[in-house]
Parts: structure tokens; C-alpha cells; sequence
């Protein structure tokens, strides 16, 4: 199986679409292998779980630690609607994330290139490959949607 961005993108609108209808601001990620098999995936939770750090990016990578019963992570690709923020991009780096893949960037909180660029950042001890505007256009209609509603507009 060769790996398809898309396919697996549309598993992380799929896991965003989860967070919406649950309250939670709408980010999936899936992390997969580097053949695109899927290990893990998850949407933003810090709300229904009463934690600040349940991203959708940290929960997937906590459930693929439990299933590769290790905390490194070489070899895996993340995929995620939203720009990873500074937190996220920490634990992907540290966790040795291979490739990152977003949908939308995030001007406000981006840490892969919009505010912050942690992937490419050569004071670190790990480089995260990172690829851009996969589905962009659905993943930003979605966060849209989300504040629309939040907002009653």
C-alpha cells in the first residue's frame, strides 16, 4: 500500500467532524506508517476530558505509543486538519515524527510554519518533513463552520 495523503486526511476530517459535533473546536489527526497504514487516530478532546493537553495530534500519538509499545514514533507520518500548535509540535518532535501533513495553516497558534517553524528548526535534534494544504480548502470550511455556529452567525 503506497501511502495517500488524501485518504488519510479525509480520516482526520472524519475524526474533526467527531470534535464538532461533541463542542469541541473540530481537529482530527491520524497517524499512520510511512505505507499509510493507519495506527491511531483521534479528535480534540480537552474539553470532554477536562484536559488542557488532549489535542486531537496528542491523542493520537499517546494510543500509537500504546500500540507500538514505544514512545518513539520514527517512521510515522501525522496527519492533521489544523497547523499544530507549539505543544503538539513539541511532542511530534520529540516523539521523532517522521512526516507531518496538515490542512489549514493557523496564523494565530501554528507552530509548522505560521508563527513558529519547530519541523524545520536546526536548534532541535529532530527535522519533521512537513507537507501542506492537503484538502486545505475542507479543512478550513469546517473550523469556519465550527465558530460560525459557536458564535450564532
Amino acid at each position: 500500500m503506497q501511502c495517500d495523503p488524501y485518504y488519510l486526511m479525509r480520516q482526520a476530517l472524519a475524526e474533526a467532524e467527531k470534535a464538532f459535533l461533541e463542542g469541541e473546536v473540530p481537529v482530527g489527526a491520524v497517524l499512520a506508517d510511512l505505507e499509510g497504514q493507519i495506527i491511531a487516530k483521534a479528535h480534540n478532546q480537552p474539553i470532554g476530558l477536562n484536559d488542557p493537553t488532549a489535542h486531537a495530534e496528542i491523542l493520537a500519538m499517546r494510543a500509537a505509543g500504546l500500540i507500538l509499545k514505544n514512545y518513539r514514533l520514527n517512521n510515522a507520518i501525522l496527519v492533521v486538519t489544523l497547523e499544530p500548535c507549539l505543544m503538539c509540535m513539541g511532542a511530534a518532535v520529540n516523539a521523532r515524527i517522521a512526516r507531518l501533513i496538515f490542512g489549514a495553516f493557523d496564523p494565530k497558534a501554528g507552530a509548522a510554519g505560521s508563527l513558529y517553524n519547530l519541523a524545520a528548526d536546526r536548534q532541535l535534534n529532530h527535522e519533521i518533513d512537513v507537507m501542506t494544504g492537503i484538502m486545505e480548502a475542507e479543512c478550513r470550511a469546517l473550523m469556519q463552520a465550527f465558530f460560525r455556529v459557536r458564535r450564532g452567525n
